[in-house]
């Protein structure tokens, strides 16, 4: 049997595993304050969550106040607020979060705010800039990372009401670029119509693209494959399959129509991220065995999704006289 796989399989040392964590999230967050700070805020645009209501602060207020200062100080009172709902580690991670955001964008947005965009065309560069954006988010959010801002409310909203972390977040975020019509505006109604109407859409187009990539990213890697394998050398394949990547193996017993012969098959979930080594597994122990495999929507259970669902109060009928 080829051992290639086992030692790439040994665990890493949880501090070494929570580093990498952390240096990974801190990229994320770099790769958003430069899409942010470069990007979106040399041209006025107001986007979503806490960077966005930072904007309209800073722009309300004649640039004076800081948006790395607002972030930060909003996001400290948000947790302060919602401390009793909110888990320690959650707390404790989007402090974390919340302090490298503002530590990066104050170092950033005083030279970009007072000199040109570096890319002068408003769609290009909020195009671009919603790109890193999510690909910050997605960086981040797919190590456990959180910066807080409107994630603190929907978490908040979530665990007090029916209504779900995402709606409430994008109701959130739609608001808040909303609210840019009223920034101060030299000119009549007619003009500010105008121009903030042009601002407000690329603020959406700015969430749309954003939300869209990070879900990609994070979802990518937590996308679950279903294999169906049929192989005579069934044991040989749940065996390695089982102990060089962890994932479980079913096996049934099948029956061909034709020859009437008994046969194994293994039903095998896991991540996108396992196929390639599946696949050489079984072409290693068995070349002509069948294989297919097809992406499922999600697996909940042990090793995949948790099934977040609450009690439902049913209401009992009332009996007929």
């Amino acid at each position: 049997m080829n051992t290639s796989f086992s030692v790439s399989s040994k665990q890493q040392p949880e501090w070494v595993s929570e580093a990498m964590d952390l240096l990974t999230i801190v990229l994320g967050i770099a790769i958003y304050s430069i899409g942010f700070c470069v990007f979106i805020l040399p041209h006025h645009i107001v986007i979503g969550g806490m960077a966005g209501f930072s904007t309209l602060i800073y722009y309300a207020t004649s640039q004076s106040v800081p948006v790395a200062v607002t972030m930060y100080g909003t996001n400290i009172l948000l947790l302060i607020i919602g401390f009793k709902f909110l888990g320690r580690g959650f707390v404790l991670r989007t402090i974390f979060g919340a302090t490298v955001i503002s530590l990066m964008i104050g170092a950033m947005e005083g030279y970009f705010t007072t000199h040109p965009p570096i890319v002068s065309s408003t769609p290009m560069s909020v195009i671009m800039g919603a790109v890193m954006l999510g690909i910050g988010i997605g960086v981040y959010y797919s190590h456990h990372g959180t910066t807080g801002g409107t994630d603190i409310v929907a978490a908040i909203m979530s665990t007090i009401s029916d209504v779900s972390m995402g709606r409430v977040m994008m109701i959130i975020d739609i608001s808040i670029v909303a609210c840019s019509f009223f920034l101060p505006f030299d000119g009549d109604m007619e003009e500010r119509i105008q121009s903030r109407s042009q601002s407000i859409i690329y603020g959406w187009l700015a969430i749309f693209l954003y939300s869209y990539i990070a879900d990609k990213f994070v979802y990518q890697g937590r996308q679950t494959v279903q294999f169906i394998i049929l192989s005579d050398k069934w044991n040989e394949i749940a065996h390695r399959i089982t102990h060089e990547t962890g994932r479980g193996v079913t096996t049934w017993d099948g029956q061909g129509y034709w020859t009437g012969d008994g046969r194994k098959l293994m039903l095998v979930w896991c991540r996108q991220v396992d196929t390639y080594h599946i696949f050489c597994i079984v072409k290693e122990e068995d070349p002509n065995a069948y294989i297919t495999n097809s992406f499922v929507r999600s697996v909940y259970g042990n090793g995949f999704d948790t099934l977040k669902i609450k009690p439902r109060k049913w209401k009992t009928p009332h009996k007929k006289q």
